[in-house]
């Protein structure tokens, strides 16, 4: 007979037979989590990113901070495209309203953030879609910065500038996003999370 034990947040997880070795344990089953639980993290995720913000690489007009990415790998892998584009919508916007961002923090966040969210829902569910938040960014957010909010904004400058700063940020960022997530899962805390 399996018994119960609380987990981290208070849900219940199955454990394993008392007899069984420690070779042969089964994965826990982690039942709840839910909108509460993912709006919590994401809130979390966006503190965290907001307070790493004095961490950034001025270029030109932009702000290029691997931490954003870095979020958005993490919260792409383990909330998804909707509540990983809201994080990156929030951290963005406190980011502005504190003087430490600039409205480039858009286009540069929330593409990266629905393309990782996208890829690991849909296409692969490994944490290696962690990787792909610079096609959000760099194809994306970089040419929508370009073309649309550059012009916007009085600022003539080309696409070429865009991806060289939207990639120096989010390629390492994107990088660090993978290693955490590989440390969270080796820590267990991953599935705990969510």
């Amino acid at each position: 007979m399996k018994t119960r034990k609380i987990g981290f947040w208070g849900h219940i997880r199955e454990a394993p037979h008392s007899h069984t070795s420690s070779l042969e344990k089964k994965p826990e089953i982690v039942e709840g989590g839910g909108p509460a639980r993912r709006i919590a993290l994401s809130a979390v995720l966006s503190a965290l990113t907001v307070a790493l913000s004095p961490l950034y690489i001025p270029l030109g007009a932009t702000k290029c901070f691997p931490a954003q990415h870095m979020m958005n790998a993490v919260a792409g892998v383990l909330l998804g495209p909707w509540y990983a584009a809201a994080m990156a919508v929030v951290t963005g916007t406190v980011r502005n309203a504190l003087g430490l961002g600039t409205l480039y923090a858009y286009p540069g966040g929330i593409p990266g953030a629905l393309v990782v969210g996208l890829i690991h829902r849909y296409l692969k569910k490994t944490d290696l879609a962690a990787l792909a938040e610079p096609i959000g960014t760099v194809a994306v957010g970089a040419t929508l910065s370009a073309l649309l909010l550059a012009p916007a904004l009085g600022q003539s400058i080309t696409p070429i500038f865009f991806w060289a700063a939207f990639a120096a940020s989010s390629v390492p960022g994107a990088v660090l996003g993978y290693a955490v997530l590989k440390a969270l899962r080796r820590l267990g805390l991953a599935e705990t999370l969510i």
